[in-house]
């Protein structure tokens, strides 16, 4: 296994624009999961967050000669996914699914196996209760809120980078996000808190 890349996002976009183009791979490592959550904010599906990640990497690897190295590599990448997600969204037709189970290759009803290997139960229920209220806590701060929050804690952002992103002093970075948390706190059961 190979020590990661240290090699600053600017220097690989400059390389992979000399003809190492294999050094993208470094920056799709250093970004997919990050970007992915992100997303994820925006679509609230996982795989329609894979979608439009992926479209996004590909669609930033053809426009690498337009990056502007005097800015941060992540916050034109992370401006790039949030315009796409928006796309996407607009795009996005309503999906039915039909309600009884779809039967195997032989015509049986298949039969899910529970997952042997999960943790405690009552550790698992307050995980995902935790999760569930924080989604839906989150879906209810406005607009500028939420979208501050999804760039600090899904995208792992720097306040600077969401500065730079938003176009705001960094001090009112920092300010909306602490109001941000606190309505977010407001909105989320007492029990759960």
């Amino acid at each position: 296994m190979s020590a990661p890349d240290t090699r600053e996002d600017a220097e690989l976009v400059k390389l992979v624009l000399a003809g190492d183009t294999e050094l993208y791979a470094v920056l799709v490592d250093r970004y997919r999961t990050r970007l992915s959550r992100y997303v994820e904010r925006f679509t609230y599906d996982v795989e329609d967050a894979r979608d439009v990640t992926q479209d996004v990497f590909i669609k930033v690897y053809g426009a690498l000669d337009s990056f502007d190295p005097r800015f941060k590599f992540s916050t034109w990448l992370f401006r790039i996914a949030g315009n796409a997600a928006i796309d996407h969204l607009r795009r996005r037709r309503v999906r039915t699914l039909p309600l009884e189970r779809p039967p195997g290759q032989d015509g049986e009803v298949r039969e899910v196996d529970p997952a042997e290997t999960r943790p405690n139960p009552h550790e698992e229920l307050s995980r995902q209760r935790l999760r569930a209220a924080l989604a839906v806590a989150i879906d209810r701060l406005p607009d500028d809120y939420r979208e501050l929050i999804s760039l600090r804690h899904y995208g792992e952002m720097p306040y600077e980078e969401i500065a730079e992103l938003k176009g705001m002093p960094l001090g009112t970075v920092k300010n909306k996000l602490f109001r941000a948390r606190r309505a977010l706190r407001d909105l989320l059961p007492k029990d759960i808190v």
